[in-house]
C-alpha cells in the first residue's frame, strides 16, 4: 500500500466520521462524536468498513478504485 493510499484512507476516514457525527448529533448528541470515531476507526483500520465476510472482495475494489484516480 503506497503513501497516497494511506492518505485517501485518511481523508475518508474524516469524511466518515464528521458526517456520522454530523447524522447522528440530531438524534443522539451525547454520543455523535464517538459513534463518528468509531466508524472512521474500523474504516481505516479494518479496510472491511461494514464487518462483511467478503472482506478481501471489498479491499481489492478499494485498491481498483484507487489505481483508477489516484495518479502516483
Amino acid at each position: 500500500m503506497s503513501v497516497a493510499y494511506q492518505i485517501v484512507d485518511i481523508l475518508l476516514s474524516g469524511v466518515i466520521a464528521g458526517v456520522a457525527t454530523f447524522l447522528v448529533s440530531a438524534v443522539a448528541p451525547g454520543y455523535a462524536l464517538v459513534i463518528g470515531v468509531v466508524l472512521a476507526s474500523m474504516y481505516y483500520f479494518s479496510r472491511n468498513p461494514w464487518g462483511s465476510p467478503e472482506g478481501d472482495r471489498i479491499n481489492d475494489y478499494i485498491d481498483e478504485t484507487y489505481d483508477r484516480f489516484l495518479p502516483f
